[in-house]
């Protein structure tokens, strides 16, 4: 089953419009004062930023010299579905990488993620985002902080769409033994993860301190695959400040698919939903291994 959504059609006709214009030998400002628009507005559409509406589509086709019937229908019926974009009322809170990350995730049919200090947002429960949220949003307004917390909780609906759809996370072991938001929200939080996992479509696997120096130990990484035709694989990329920036270069996105493989081979693979929920248990009763040390020192 292909995973269809208004931001992978929207991504379809960019590149269909792209080919044709190219195809009719046309550059970009040519087809700008043709259709009387001011170049910023193809070079927006062409990018996938905005839409386009039937009445614009119909006579940017005929300027490509695009006559087939069946080929028309198709790009309006592109343009039709892709006017709705997801999660744009949360626009005035993230990057416009990211806005691009979240169309994309809601479109991907593979999802691949590298979780090298906290959960991946898809994993959070509401108590752990808040938590994670608190601890670098400190100045943020309340009411943003509560739109936050529900573009996060909308973007889990993936993960129990799973037709279609396969869900891959490998995460570093400080990311499950890290309590944040205190021992009983971390509780909750690694038994989540224990449910999550048992999901046929959902793989979590956990990479061991014992591996020491790792390929992912530059940072966090996500990488989106798509199975409809001409759509390649996407690649965002977390930096220390968890600003996510977005590749476009199919060279670097190869080399972090590779890393991706690397780590999973690298990482627990079976009985992890058993070792979450021991390790849940443990932190409830507040077996941290660093404070165990220091008691035994002072006694």
């Amino acid at each position: 089953m292909v995973v269809t959504s208004a931001a992978l059609l929207r991504l379809r006709l960019r590149t269909e419009l792209r080919k044709a214009r190219m195809t009719a030998g046309l550059t970009q400002r040519e087809v700008a004062d043709r259709m009387e628009w001011s170049p910023s507005k193809l070079i927006r559409i062409e990018a996938g930023e905005v839409g386009i509406s039937v009445n614009d589509l119909r006579p940017l086709v005929a300027a490509y010299g695009i006559t087939d019937r069946r080929k028309l229908e198709e790009l309006l019926d592109m343009a039709r579905g892709s006017r709705r974009m997801p999660f744009t009322e949360y626009r005035d809170l993230y990057s416009k990488d990211f806005m691009q990350r979240l169309a994309l995730e809601s479109a991907a049919s593979v999802h691949r993620q590298f979780g090298a200090s906290l959960l991946p947002g898809l994993l959070q429960t509401e108590e752990y985002m808040r938590a994670v949220i608190g601890a670098y949003g400190k100045d943020m307004p309340e009411e943003n902080v509560d739109r936050v917390v529900e573009s996060r909780l909308a973007r889990q609906e993936l993960l129990d769409q799973g037709e279609g759809r396969e869900f891959s996370f490998v995460l570093d072991e400080s990311v499950v033994r890290r309590v944040t938001g205190g021992r009983g929200v971390m509780r909750a939080q690694l038994e989540h993860l224990a449910d999550l996992s048992a999901r046929p479509h959902v793989t979590i696997q956990i990479l061991p301190f014992s591996i020491g120096a790792h390929p992912g130990i530059q940072g966090p990484f996500t990488l989106f695959e798509f199975q409809a035709e001409g759509m390649e694989d996407s690649l965002f990329i977390e930096d220390s400040r968890g600003l996510t920036t977005a590749s476009t270069s199919p060279e670097e996105t190869r080399k972090y698919l590779e890393r991706f493989w690397e780590l999973e081979d690298m990482s627990l693979k079976t009985g992890v939903d058993v070792v979450l929920r021991r390790l849940a248990e443990r932190i409830a009763e507040g077996g941290d291994e660093l404070e165990a040390l220091l008691q035994q020192d002072a006694a």
